[in-house]
């Protein structure tokens, strides 16, 4: 491996994979997946840039792709260049004030899910006999429903971390002192309140390339002071 300054580390969410931002023009979720776990090999060989994850994120993103019938070969570069590591959940430290804007803002957002129930109540009961037009098979009140799952979907759930994998990823990438990677709006809010780096999914490929071009040189933001793994 090529002797450089540049250590970094990333700890990479399952957006990054099956976004259809990182595939070039008629390219599969394979193919993009072969191509970017290349780019992650090289620049762990080259570089000693370390990539991780979280196991609740490997095995979701294993699922995810098994179900798209990617091939072995996806599977088995994954399991070589990105490195599987469970999150300290006892030694690292989440300020109390992140932990009350929480509290605050799920409260706000199960006032807002209310709201939306509440109107899908009235609006179902106005017309719950009617059927629409063009979709015969299909009641007013079934229209309200499938508007009310969307609605509640974006109030309760859109931007906000929903999950123990977002929460895990957060946690690894704190106490690794390591760049998040997601394409997900909520992990990416979090990421800011933590004080992490993060980049989006779409932007990674391209900096890993750029990394490589410019064999390991400093590169702003992005460099860190750590020696990696």
């Amino acid at each position: 491996m090529a002797t450089s300054p540049l250590k970094q580390r990333f700890v990479l969410d399952t957006s990054l994979f099956v976004t259809e931002e990182i595939r070039r023009e008629d390219e599969d979720i394979e193919a993009a997946c072969l191509r970017l776990l290349d780019l992650i090999a090289e620049a762990k060989l080259e570089l000693g840039i370390s990539c991780y994850m979280p196991p609740s994120i490997d095995r979701e993103l294993t699922e995810i792709l098994a179900d798209r019938d990617v091939g072995d070969a996806v599977f088995d570069r994954l399991n070589t260049w990105v490195i599987v590591k469970s999150p300290d959940h006892y030694q690292v430290t989440i300020p109390a004030e992140l932990v009350y804007g929480f509290i605050d803002e799920m409260s706000d957002r199960v006032n807002r899910g209310l709201r939306v129930s509440e109107k899908a109540v009235r609006k179902a009961e106005e017309s719950r006999m009617d059927t629409i037009d063009e979709h015969d098979h299909m009641t007013e009140v079934d229209k309200v429903i499938s508007d009310l799952r969307d609605e509640y979907r974006q109030a309760l759930r859109q931007g906000v971390l929903d999950s123990r994998e977002d929460f895990d990823l957060l946690i690894l990438a704190r106490e690794l002192e390591a760049g998040v990677v997601t394409e997900d709006r909520g992990i990416i809010n979090w990421a800011e309140d933590f004080g992490l780096r993060y980049l989006k999914g779409r932007d990674f490929p391209a900096l890993l390339e750029q990394y490589l071009e410019a064999g390991g040189r400093n590169s702003g933001k992005w460099a860190a002071d750590d020696d990696g793994a």
